[in-house]
Protein backbone atom coordinates (compact mmCIF):
# COMPACT_ATOMS: atom_id res chain seq x y z
CA UNK A 1 0.00 0.00 0.00
CA UNK A 2 3.04 2.45 0.99
CA UNK A 3 4.53 1.71 -2.29
CA UNK A 4 1.31 1.94 -4.41
CA UNK A 5 1.22 5.42 -2.65
CA UNK A 6 4.54 6.44 -3.27
CA UNK A 7 4.77 5.92 -7.08
CA UNK A 8 1.70 8.18 -7.33
CA UNK A 9 3.11 11.08 -5.32
CA UNK A 10 6.41 10.36 -7.34
CA UNK A 11 4.13 10.79 -10.56
CA UNK A 12 2.21 13.51 -9.50
CA UNK A 13 5.29 15.63 -8.09
CA UNK A 14 7.18 14.83 -11.88
CA UNK A 15 3.93 15.85 -13.63
CA UNK A 16 4.00 19.20 -11.67
CA UNK A 17 7.65 19.89 -12.32
CA UNK A 18 7.05 19.38 -15.67
CA UNK A 19 4.27 22.10 -15.82
CA UNK A 20 6.28 24.27 -13.92
CA UNK A 21 9.18 23.90 -15.99
CA UNK A 22 6.70 24.77 -19.28
CA UNK A 23 5.17 27.60 -17.19
CA UNK A 24 8.93 28.95 -16.68
CA UNK A 25 9.57 28.85 -20.35
CA UNK A 26 6.43 30.80 -21.45
CA UNK A 27 6.69 33.32 -18.97
CA UNK A 28 10.77 34.25 -20.26
CA UNK A 29 9.41 33.53 -24.02
CA UNK A 30 7.11 36.41 -23.18
CA UNK A 31 8.38 38.51 -21.30
CA UNK A 32 11.80 38.35 -23.22
CA UNK A 33 11.39 37.38 -26.58
CA UNK A 34 8.04 36.98 -28.19
CA UNK A 35 4.78 37.90 -27.10
CA UNK A 36 1.28 37.49 -29.04
CA UNK A 37 -0.48 40.65 -29.17
CA UNK A 38 -4.53 41.84 -30.00
CA UNK A 39 -4.58 45.58 -31.58
CA UNK A 40 -7.88 47.65 -32.41
CA UNK A 41 -9.05 51.00 -33.25
CA UNK A 42 -8.39 53.33 -35.98
CA UNK A 43 -4.88 54.93 -35.47
CA UNK A 44 -3.40 52.78 -37.66
CA UNK A 45 -5.59 52.59 -41.08
CA UNK A 46 -5.29 51.03 -43.37
CA UNK A 47 -1.99 48.84 -41.80
CA UNK A 48 -3.94 47.31 -39.27
CA UNK A 49 -7.63 46.61 -39.19
CA UNK A 50 -10.33 48.55 -37.24
CA UNK A 51 -11.47 45.57 -35.92
CA UNK A 52 -8.54 43.76 -34.44
CA UNK A 53 -5.40 41.82 -35.77
CA UNK A 54 -3.55 39.34 -33.59
CA UNK A 55 0.11 40.51 -33.99
CA UNK A 56 3.39 38.84 -33.07
CA UNK A 57 5.77 41.44 -31.01
CA UNK A 58 9.22 40.64 -30.73
CA UNK A 59 10.86 42.31 -27.63
CA UNK A 60 14.79 41.68 -27.91
CA UNK A 61 15.12 44.60 -31.06
CA UNK A 62 14.16 46.96 -27.80
CA UNK A 63 16.60 45.92 -25.73
CA UNK A 64 19.28 46.18 -28.51
CA UNK A 65 18.22 49.62 -29.45
CA UNK A 66 17.47 48.14 -33.09
CA UNK A 67 13.87 50.05 -33.32
CA UNK A 68 14.25 52.75 -36.55
CA UNK A 69 11.85 54.91 -38.36
CA UNK A 70 9.21 53.06 -39.82
CA UNK A 71 8.83 50.24 -37.21
CA UNK A 72 5.45 49.34 -36.21
CA UNK A 73 6.30 49.25 -32.04
CA UNK A 74 4.01 48.15 -29.00
CA UNK A 75 4.24 51.03 -26.78
CA UNK A 76 2.83 51.78 -23.03
CA UNK A 77 0.95 54.90 -23.50
CA UNK A 78 2.59 57.98 -21.51
CA UNK A 79 -1.08 59.49 -20.91
CA UNK A 80 -2.41 56.02 -19.29
CA UNK A 81 0.18 54.28 -18.02
CA UNK A 82 -2.23 50.85 -17.86
CA UNK A 83 -2.77 50.85 -21.75
CA UNK A 84 -0.46 49.90 -24.40
CA UNK A 85 -0.92 51.71 -28.07
CA UNK A 86 0.42 50.60 -31.39
CA UNK A 87 1.74 53.30 -33.51
CA UNK A 88 5.01 53.90 -36.55
CA UNK A 89 8.19 55.18 -35.38
CA UNK A 90 8.66 58.38 -37.48
CA UNK A 91 11.87 59.01 -35.44
CA UNK A 92 14.87 58.68 -33.64
CA UNK A 93 16.57 61.03 -31.17
CA UNK A 94 17.34 64.19 -32.37
CA UNK A 95 15.59 63.70 -36.05
CA UNK A 96 13.64 66.73 -37.39
CA UNK A 97 9.66 65.58 -37.65
CA UNK A 98 7.23 67.63 -39.54
CA UNK A 99 4.09 66.86 -38.68
CA UNK A 100 0.15 68.35 -39.21
CA UNK A 101 -0.54 69.97 -36.11
CA UNK A 102 -4.63 69.77 -36.48
CA UNK A 103 -5.28 68.05 -39.56
CA UNK A 104 -9.14 68.13 -39.50
CA UNK A 105 -9.43 71.48 -39.33
CA UNK A 106 -6.03 73.29 -41.00
CA UNK A 107 -2.75 72.41 -43.15
CA UNK A 108 -0.22 73.67 -40.57
CA UNK A 109 2.47 72.21 -39.93
CA UNK A 110 5.43 71.87 -37.12
CA UNK A 111 8.98 71.06 -37.33
CA UNK A 112 10.34 69.44 -33.45
CA UNK A 113 13.42 68.08 -32.82
CA UNK A 114 13.29 64.79 -30.80
CA UNK A 115 14.86 64.65 -27.58
CA UNK A 116 18.00 62.87 -26.75
CA UNK A 117 16.25 59.54 -25.31
CA UNK A 118 13.09 59.88 -27.35
CA UNK A 119 11.00 58.65 -30.20
CA UNK A 120 8.36 60.18 -32.42
CA UNK A 121 5.52 57.87 -33.15
CA UNK A 122 2.32 58.39 -35.11
CA UNK A 123 -0.62 56.34 -36.16
CA UNK A 124 -1.24 55.90 -39.73
CA UNK A 125 -4.13 56.83 -39.86
CA UNK A 126 -3.28 61.22 -38.55
CA UNK A 127 -6.85 61.91 -38.50
CA UNK A 128 -8.16 59.27 -35.89
CA UNK A 129 -4.97 59.11 -33.95
CA UNK A 130 -3.56 60.27 -30.55
CA UNK A 131 -0.31 59.80 -31.16
CA UNK A 132 3.37 62.42 -30.39
CA UNK A 133 1.39 65.39 -32.42
CA UNK A 134 -0.72 64.99 -28.92
CA UNK A 135 1.78 63.72 -26.32
CA UNK A 136 5.01 65.05 -28.08
CA UNK A 137 8.03 62.17 -28.03
CA UNK A 138 7.78 59.58 -26.02
CA UNK A 139 10.86 58.40 -23.73
CA UNK A 140 12.53 55.36 -25.70
CA UNK A 141 11.90 53.38 -22.46
CA UNK A 142 8.39 53.15 -23.33
CA UNK A 143 8.75 50.54 -25.96
CA UNK A 144 7.71 47.17 -25.14
CA UNK A 145 8.42 45.97 -28.44
CA UNK A 146 8.67 45.57 -32.20
CA UNK A 147 5.31 44.56 -34.05
CA UNK A 148 6.86 42.49 -37.10
CA UNK A 149 4.02 39.50 -38.21
CA UNK A 150 0.38 39.70 -38.69
CA UNK A 151 -1.25 36.02 -37.40
CA UNK A 152 -4.99 37.25 -37.93
CA UNK A 153 -6.78 37.66 -39.69
CA UNK A 154 -5.76 35.05 -42.74
CA UNK A 155 -6.44 37.36 -45.43
CA UNK A 156 -3.75 39.67 -43.85
CA UNK A 157 -1.27 36.87 -42.38
CA UNK A 158 2.33 37.51 -42.69
CA UNK A 159 5.10 39.76 -42.24
CA UNK A 160 4.65 43.59 -41.44
CA UNK A 161 7.47 45.28 -43.28
CA UNK A 162 9.00 48.47 -42.30
CA UNK A 163 7.63 51.94 -44.41
CA UNK A 164 9.47 54.91 -44.57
Amino acid sequence: MTVQWWSIAKEALDRTFIVAKFLCVLHVTNTYICTPTLVYGPSMLPTLNLTGDLLLTERISTRLGKVGPGDIVLVRSPENPRKTVTKRVMGMESDRVTFLVDPKNSDRCQTVVVPKGHVWIQGDNIYASNDSRHFGAVPYGLIQGKVFFRIWPPEGFGSLGQRE
